[in-house]
Order: C-alpha cells, then sequence, then structure tokens
C-alpha cells in the first residue's frame, strides 16, 4: 500500500505527486532528522553533502519543489530534508524494480549486496530493516536475513571515507541518510516470533491495531506518530528545531551495531506490550501507549540526527 506525498514546501504541492509506502518511517520523520542532522554538520561537511547530492537524479525533482525566493542555505537544508526519502521515492518509481524474494522484502542473489552507485535500479528493500528475532512464547528462532539495515550502514560509511567515485559515495550517502533514520524506528530492528508464525511478524506488519481505525498495523502506527505526513516542510523545520538535543554521550555511539541492538531492546521494552497482545490483533491502543510511543519517536528522531551528523563530520570525504 502507498500513501500519496501531498506536500513538501511551504505552500508548494509536490511536482509528480510522489506517493510512500505505509511501511516505512514516515516522511515527516525522515525530513525530521535530516533537518536535525544538516544543523550539527561542519561547514566542510555540508558542502561536500550538497555536492554529492547534486548527482542524484532526482536532484531536478527536489530543487524544482524549493519555494522561489528561499535563500541558498534555506534551499541546502530543504533539499537535504528531502533527500532523506529519497530510498523510499524508488518504491513507486517505474525505472526501479523489487528483487529478491517475498515481494523484495528478502535479499537474494549476489546483486543484494552490490554497491555500484546509480547504475543500481534495485529497489533493495531489505536494506530498510534487520529483522533480529525474539519470541515470547519459546517458538525457535530464525536466522537474521542478510544484507540488512546494519550491514548497509557498515559499507556505506566505509565507502564514504574511501577512495570511491562520487557516484558511488553520492548513492551511499543518500541511502545513509535514510536508513540510519530507519534503524532508530524500533520495529525496524525486530521481527517478533511465535507459534504458527515461525518467521516473524515483519516488524509488526502483521500485527493490526486500532488507533482508533483498525485498519493499521503495529509497524505502520509507529512509523507515524510524530505527524503527519502531508505536513508542510516549514512545519516539519520548526518542529524540529524545537526538539531537546540528544544526550552527548549517547549520540556519540559510533557502532550501527549498538544502534539496531538499542532498537531491538526497545521493540521489546515500549513496542510489545500492552495493550498489544501475543497474537495477531487488532488490539485498541489507549492513550498511555501513545503517549509513550510519541516520547518515543521524539526521543528517537533527535538521536537519529544527532548521529547522522556525527556520522558524516567524522568519515565523509
Amino acid at each position: 500500500m502507498f500513501r500519496k506525498l501531498l506536500r513538501v514546501a511551504m505552500g508548494v504541492m509536490l511536482a509528480g505527486a510522489l506517493a510512500w509506502p505505509a511501511a516505512a518511517w514516515n516522511f515527516h520523520s525522515h525530513m525530521s532528522i535530516g533537518c536535525v542532522a544538516y544543523q550539527n554538520l561542519k561547514p566542510r561537511t555540508r558542502a561536500r553533502v550538497n555536492q554529492l547530492l547534486r548527482l542524484n537524479p532526482y536532484y531536478p525533482k527536489w530543487e524544482a519543489m524549493i519555494p522561489a525566493g528561499s535563500s541558498p542555505a534555506d534551499k541546502d537544508l530543504m533539499i537535504f530534508m528531502i533527500a532523506t526519502t529519497w530510498p523510499d521515492q524508488l518504491r513507486n518509481d517505474p525505472e526501479y524494480h523489487d528483487d529478491g524474494p517475498q515481494g523484495g522484502n528478502r535479499p537474494g542473489g549476489p546483486e543484494a549486496s552490490q554497491n555500484i552507485g546509480y547504475a543500481d535500479h534495485l529497489r533493495h528493500k531489505y536494506w530498510h530493516f534487520v529483522d533480529l528475532p525474539f519470541s515470547q512464547d519459546g517458538t525457535a528462532l530464525p536466522e537474521t536475513p542478510a544484507p540488512n539495515a546494519q550491514t548497509q550502514i557498515a559499507a556505506f560509511r566505509a565507502a564514504l571515507g574511501s577512495s570511491a567515485s562520487d557516484d558511488v559515495k553520492s548513492y551511499d550517502l543518500t541511502w545513509l541518510l535514510h536508513i540510519v533514520g530507519d534503524v532508530h524506528q524500533p520495529l525496524h530492528c525486530t521481527t517478533r516470533v511465535r507459534q504458527g508464525q515461525p518467521h516473524g511478524d515483519a516488524g509488526g506488519n502483521s500485527v493490526k491495531v486500532c488507533a482508533p481505525e483498525c485498519t493499521w498495523t503495529l509497524h505502520w502506527y509507529w512509523d507515524s506518530p510524530q505527524g503527519a505526513n502531508n505536513a508542510p516542510i516549514a512545519e516539519v523545520i520548526a518542529a524540529s528545531k524545537a526538539l531537546p538535543p540528544a544526550p552527548k554521550k549517547v549520540a556519540r555511539i559510533r557502532k550501527e551495531s549498538v544502534w539496531v541492538a538499542e532498537g531491538f531492546r526497545l521493540a521489546q521494552q515500549v513496542v510489545y506490550v500492552a495493550p498489544v497482545g501475543p497474537e495477531g490483533g487488532p488490539y485498541t491502543l489507549d492513550a498511555s501507549y501513545e503517549a509513550a510511543a510519541r516520547a518515543l519517536t521524539l526521543r528517537q528522531v533527535a538521536l537519529a540526527g544527532a548521529r547522522l551528523a556525527n556520522l558524516l563530520n567524522r568519515e565523509l570525504k
């Protein structure tokens, strides 16, 4: 299922009416992470990021979304924010195609790990998450498919500091802007295994919840508590700048394996808790659960933005 992206700039409709998948950290959250990160980039890093993003084939589309009269600095910020959503934009682009089994949600073949820059027209859906399994009823745990978000963050960040071509670095940068954010959403870091579902619930995608409509999945709900997918970019910027900064000690943690382990733990401690039960639902989410979800989301957005900035400042060449 895809959701229509309605707006990206102040009073300006998105040219091309891009569509967005329900099962992805939503537009608002990715853009917020980008806003936080951009504010924390060093001048040298900002200049390099701006240079590399111009190589993305979507750059003319992004540029056309910026309101006339925007300052160069505001334009660069907004394009960086829009760029965080590029891997989701590919899901509705007919020039790109799914690869691997289960509708492209599982890796298959050597192309799953390739890093060849913009010549790659695979969607690589399995790069958006890492299915670390857990069980609440003793069901045996399956292996974690690879490549996944954790392996790709490691590969892409290594390429940023290497002698790779700018085409590869631009591609890897744009993916990193997105999947560093993805792994800070707990349900991008886990799958719950149970009797009758030995391969897991796909990060809550097979758990139904009422919030208040009973058509939502648990994953979809956790992608959305920060704000609407169609919020004007001015609203996203204002909300992002109002976020409390992430604790410096936590933001300085460098290892993507630790980031994923944090999400895995949070999923068990905060996501898969009452009123969410042990089966497939639907479960009605109460005000206490919703408040906890929003508070954790805001914290994770600020943390992801700070860590993304630290990564780029330290490793991008």
